[in-house]
C-alpha cells in the first residue's frame, strides 16, 4: 500500500497528463487506450526507472549559481566543465548569533538543473505520513523505500542510486567566472567577497513579507482602519520594497523555489538612514551661546529698542516693554525645558564644560538640588540679565544704545517673577 501523499502525487500526475491529450473528438474506445497508455506510464515499474534516470540532471542547493547567472548548469565530478558549477550545500553549524546567515536559520533546500526533470524534485520532497519526505527514506532505506522501489523492471540499488545522484557529493569543485566570485587572500587561505545567493532565505522572506502584507487578517485589519473602524490589533506596512526577478518567462530554469514564486523575490530598502538632524543639545559650556540662534529673539530686542529710544514714559510704553522682555524670558523657559528633557542622554561629565550653576539649573540629577537651594538660581538670575544686556547689544550692533543701571535692574525684576518656573 502506498503513502498517501504518493497515491496523490501520481494521481494529479495522471489527471493533468489525460487532460493534455485528451480531446472531445475522441471515440469512446480512443479514450479507454489511452487511459490504458497513461496507467502504464504512470506505473512504478515504468516511472520509476525514466525517473530515477533523469534525477542525475538535478540537484539541491543551498546556493543555486543560477540566481548569479543563468546560463550556469550543474557539473558533478567534473563530468561537465565550462559553464558548469558544482551545486553548494551549506553545512554550517547552527549558531543562534543574532546574524542572518546560513548558520542562523532554517530555510528550505533548493534544486536546480534540468526543468524537464522537475517532476522528479517534486516525487522526492514529497512528505509522508511520518513527516519525513521521500528522499530521507531513501537515503535511510526504511521499509517504504525498499517497498516502493523493489519492482520487476529495475535493481533496487540501481533506482536508489539513480535518485541519490540528487544529492550526490562532488570530489572536486567546479567554479565559473559567470557567477563573478571573488577571493580576496587571507594568510593561507581565502576569504569570499561575493556570495552566492541563499535561495531559500530569499523566498522564505518573500513568504513572511507577503504573508505580513496580504494575509486574510491584514486585509481585514486594514479595511477596518479604510472604514474608520475599531480593530483590538494592528498591523505592520513594509515600505520601499523592489521586486525583482528571475529567470524571466522561464522560472523553472532557475530553480524549484524560483519556479514556485513565480520567478518574483522582493528586496528591502538598503539606503541609509535618513537622520533627522538634532534641534536640540545639551550644552557643553553655556546653554546661553549654545541653545540660542539670534533669529530667535531678534524681533523682540528690536521692538525694545524702539521703545528704549521713546522720548516719553507712560504706562503704555512700560507695558509693551514688559511684554517683549516676558516674550524672550518665556523662549528661555522653553529652550530649559528642552535641554532637561535630553539631559540623561546627552550630558557627557568628560566633555563638559558647563558651570556648577547651570548644570544644576538644566540636568535632571539635579532637582532635588533646585528644589532645596536658592543660591544657584540667584545666580542664574544675574546670569540671565547679563544675557540679555549682552544680546540686545548683539541684536542692534552699532544702533544699541548704552544700558544703564535702571535698564538692568529692571531686567532682573521681570526675570525674578519668573522664579518658580525657573527651577
Amino acid at each position: 500500500m502506498l503513502d498517501p501523499a504518493i497515491q496523490s502525487y501520481f494521481s494529479e500526475r495522471k489527471e493533468a497528463w489525460m487532460k493534455k491529450n485528451l480531446n472531445t473528438a475522441m471515440q469512446e474506445h480512443e479514450v479507454k487506450e489511452l487511459e490504458q497508455l497513461c496507467e502504464q506510464q504512470f506505473s512504478l515499474n515504468e516511472w520509476l526507472p525514466n525517473a530515477a534516470k533523469r534525477a542525475g540532471s538535478r540537484a539541491f542547493s543551498t546556493h543555486p549559481s543560477k540566481f548569479s547567472h543563468p546560463s550556469t548548469g550543474i557539473g558533478k565530478n567534473n563530468k561537465k566543465i565550462g559553464t558548469y558549477v558544482t551545486p553548494v550545500i551549506a553545512t554550517a553549524e547552527k549558531v543562534n548569533d543574532g546574524f542572518l546567515k546560513s548558520g542562523s536559520v532554517s530555510v528550505d533546500t533548493d534544486s536546480l538543473g534540468d526543468a524537464a526533470a522537475l517532476d522528479v524534485d517534486k516525487f522526492l520532497n514529497l512528505i509522508l505520513q511520518d513527516g519525513k519526505n521521500l528522499l530521507t527514506h531513501i537515503q535511510q532505506e526504511t521499509d517504504l523505500a525498499k517497498a516502493l522501489l523493489t519492482i520487476k523492471a529495475a535493481n533496487y540499488q540501481d533506482l536508489r542510486s539513480g535518485f541519490l545522484a540528487m544529492v550526490e557529493g562532488a570530489t572536486e569543485s567546479i567554479t565559473s567566472s559567470k557567477i563573478k566570485q571573488v577571493y580576496f587572500p587571507v594568510d593561507d587561505d581565502y576569504h569570499q567577497l561575493s556570495l552566492l545567493t541563499n535561495s531559500g532565505m530569499v523566498y522564505q522572506l518573500r513568504s513572511r513579507l507577503d504573508k505580513l502584507r496580504f494575509s486574510d487578517e491584514v486585509k481585514e485589519r486594514r479595511d477596518k482602519k479604510r472604514k474608520n473602524e475599531f480593530s483590538e490589533q494592528g498591523f505592520s506596512e513594509i515600505y520601499g520594497l523592489t521586486t525583482i526577478g528571475y529567470g524571466g518567462t522561464k522560472p523553472q530554469n532557475i530553480s524549484v523555489l524560483n519556479n514556485q514564486n513565480g520567478g518574483k523575490a522582493h528586496l528591502l530598502s538598503s539606503l541609509p538612514p535618513s537622520i533627522e538632524k538634532r534641534s536640540i543639545h545639551f550644552p557643553r559650556s553655556d546653554f546661553f551661546t549654545e541653545s540660542f540662534k539670534k533669529y530667535e529673539y531678534a524681533d523682540n530686542f528690536k521692538a525694545l529698542h524702539k521703545l528704549f529710544q521713546t522720548d516719553y514714559n507712560n504706562i503704555k510704553l512700560r507695558d509693551a516693554r514688559d511684554r517683549n522682555l516676558q516674550q524672550i524670558i518665556n523662549l528661555l523657559i522653553e529652550k530649559m525645558w528642552a535641554v532637561r528633557a535630553v539631559s540623561q542622554a546627552q550630558y557627557h561629565a568628560e566633555t563638559s564644560s558647563l558651570s556648577s550653576v547651570q548644570l544644576t539649573w538644566l540636568h535632571d540629577d539635579f532637582a532635588d538640588e533646585r528644589e532645596k537651594s536658592a543660591q544657584w538660581l540667584n545666580l542664574l538670575i544675574t546670569e540671565i540679565s547679563t544675557w540679555l544686556t549682552r544680546s540686545y547689544e548683539k541684536v542692534l550692533d552699532k544702533k544699541a544704545i548704552k544700558l544703564g543701571d535702571a535698564e538692568r535692574l529692571h531686567f532682573a525684576e521681570v526675570i525674578e517673577r519668573n522664579r518658580e518656573f525657573l527651577k
